[in-house]
């Protein structure tokens, strides 16, 4: 019987004789799944996502676009990725869960391969931008809601993303009303102005704490000369790492990264209630004027990471005005 009970402590489970045979088994507590509704939630108004795709090289882009049921028009949200990562499959689920939401996306390619070219890759997502809209406003595509313009971007495209909104008026894009650069890097070739941004426009931006790659030194810049934003209608946010359970939820560069689930499981807690949430309330608060605890203003709603399967709350995002 010792031996048995040895045996069995060694895999992590021990029987103990309490009126007959009781198991009690011993495992690390798991990660929050996905919420059911809110921002971030799998609550879905369209079950079908349709992507297409135009050009080629660094004037690539894909639309993305939500059916079943089809909306005649929907907000135009501009998906900006990271160095090298020209395919969206390495978003998509993040990208698919926004066009769930009722929005349309749309993803320039913007660099042609990885070794030149740096100095045109905001002018060729632009470009991408208006491209998308004019093949949007023909045929059987749902109509882009240019008074429900957002920007979303990682790491390089964090810092495009920026460049994109401090360009628009100048460029000929609908002035945006919300952008999230995500652990963003600017780019040395870039010198926007990024007090150009409106003020009208509402700003998350986002670093991961054990982010080793991009750092916070281009998320302060942005968020620093960025003064004619109101406190009020902009937050630092902080992503923090949380090892208490299984598997791990870790705040590095490739947090955002999201593939769907037929090819790599890469979607987690991270995503549900940090960057999904931040972005989903961020979009219901600037075009609809809901969900602002959500996405500003360092509320509870905002810093929740969820909790781990024992009860425990995952740590909170770090919400701040002075990076």
């Amino acid at each position: 019987m010792l031996k048995k009970i040895i045996i069995l402590f060694v895999t992590g489970i021990i029987i103990l004789p309490l009126f007959g045979s009781v198991y009690a088994t011993f495992e690390e507590p798991t990660q929050p799944e996905q919420p059911i509704s809110g921002p971030g939630s799998s609550e879905y108004s369209h079950s079908i996502v349709i992507k297409t795709r135009y050009k080629r090289g660094e004037q690539q882009y894909w639309i993305f676009e939500p059916l079943m049921p089809k909306p005649e028009s929907a907000p135009l949200i501009v998906f900006n990725h990271g160095w090298s990562a020209m395919h969206p499959i390495i978003y998509r689920a993040w990208i698919n869960h926004i066009v769930k939401k009722g929005n349309i996306v749309v993803y320039p390619r913007y660099q042609k391969g990885l070794v030149r070219g740096f100095e045109n890759f905001t002018t060729n997502a632009i470009n991408a931008v208006k491209d998308s809209i004019e093949t949007l406003n023909v045929g059987w595509h749902v109509r882009p809601e240019l008074d429900k313009f957002a920007i979303l971007g990682h790491s390089l495209g964090g810092g495009i993303t920026a460049n994109m909104a401090a360009l628009a008026e100048e460029r000929g894009l609908p002035i945006p009303k919300a952008i999230m650069p995500v652990q963003p890097y600017v780019n040395s070739y870039d010198t926007t102005d990024f007090s150009k941004i409106s003020n009208n426009t509402i700003m998350l931006v986002i670093v991961g704490e054990d982010d080793s790659i991009a750092g916070n030194h281009s998320a302060k810049i942005i968020f620093e000369k960025t003064t004619q934003i109101p406190l009020s209608r902009k937050d630092f946010v902080i992503q923090v790492t949380d090892r208490y359970g299984t598997p791990d939820i870790i705040a590095d560069h490739n947090a955002p990264i999201s593939f769907p689930k037929f090819l790599f499981n890469s979607v987690n807690a991270m995503d549900y209630y940090s960057t999904w949430k931040l972005f989903d309330a961020l979009t219901d608060y600037a075009f609809y004027g809901k969900n602002l605890e959500y996405c500003l203003g360092n509320t509870p709603e905002q810093r929740f990471m969820g909790l781990w399967s024992d009860g425990t709350p995952v740590k909170e995002l770090i919400i701040t005005d002075t990076p």
